[in-house]
């Protein structure tokens, strides 16, 4: 019988990613007892009609007691309120962790309350879909994608290999970086797309508001995969962007002197810099695609048969 990584964990939100660890760990036994922890009595009812977990709780801390693992599934903007109620009843040797999307600030909230003797380790698992809560989890979330530990100087090494080993059981791949690079990729590689993809989306639909012209009814391949990205959790992305301003900030400066290189060739009519340029980012998806992040289905993985455009 598979020995379990750690023997209790408490899951504080339920959502896409605290469903799918629970889906996981129940189906691969890397754990052996899962406590869920949310705020909310209707998501906390549903979890256990859904049996994602071994016991339910609106106060968090209450889930914490005796879990050698705790994982903040929640937006980051509740981390600090969160790690300041639990941290009298965690235990000692007990790893806290959590899958926020930014971590220097995720560090600043958290680690002032952290007791002696609690591994303070924090992560994010590098997937995801568009859709929130209980039911929109599924255990091979994780495969092949990255999972990036920003542990603090001085962690504990065995902690350390220890959640490695835990996330290596859930199908992903683990990278260890400094927490403000950290940041720095996730604004380039996911914030500033979503912000992109929530700014054309809003365009769109002042489009179609105010001239009443049919900017949704034939929207093409591009339009949709905006609209997938920016239908996913508004209080989750709010946090982000709070989160993370001087790394979007810095890399949102850098796009928008972009834009306007490409608005300028547009306007002159210069070709030569727009093939340039698309040839040159034309490669990226072929790099992704190599990196075992992305499939080579025609349409974005599409089936043919919801093809409307």
């Amino acid at each position: 019988m598979k020995q379990p990584i750690f023997k209790r964990l408490a899951l504080i939100g339920i959502g896409l990613i605290g469903s799918s660890i629970a889906r996981r760990v129940r189906a691969d036994g890397s754990v052996g007892e899962i406590t869920i922890a949310t705020r909310s009595q209707e998501t906390l009812d549903r979890a256990e009609n859904l049996r994602l977990g071994d016991s339910y709780n609106l106060d968090a801390r209450d889930a914490v007691k005796g879990a050698d693992c705790v994982i903040l599934c929640s937006p980051v903007g509740t981390y600090e309120a969160i790690a300041e109620h639990i941290a009298p009843a965690l235990e000692h040797g007990a790893v806290v962790t959590d899958v926020g999307s930014v971590k220097q600030s995720v560090i600043d909230q958290m680690q002032p309350y952290m007791p002696e003797g609690v591994h303070f380790i924090p992560g994010h698992p590098i997937a995801g879909t568009e859709y929130s809560g209980p039911d929109a989890g599924f255990p091979s979330l994780f495969e092949k994608r990255w999972c990036i530990l920003t542990p603090l100087p001085g962690a504990d090494e065995a902690a350390v290999k220890k959640l490695s080993e835990f996330w290596r059981s859930m199908g992903s791949d683990i990278d260890i970086m400094e927490p403000e690079h950290h940041d720095l990729v996730l604004a380039v590689t996911s914030h500033i797309p979503h912000l992109i993809a929530y700014n054309i989306v809003g365009t769109a639909s002042d489009l179609e508001n105010v001239t009443e012209s049919e900017v949704m009814k034939y929207a093409a391949g591009g339009f949709r995969d905006f609209t997938r990205i920016a239908a996913s959790d508004p209080v989750m992305w709010r946090d982000v962007f709070l989160h993370n301003k001087k790394a979007v900030l810095e890399i949102l400066g850098r796009f928008s002197e972009d834009l306007a290189h490409l608005q300028r060739a547009v306007r002159w009519e210069n070709g030569d810099v727009l093939f340039d340029h698309f040839t040159r980012t034309r490669s990226i998806r072929r790099g992704i695609i190599e990196a075992g992040q992305e499939t080579d289905e025609p349409d974005f993985g599409r089936s043919q048969q919801n093809q409307d455009d």
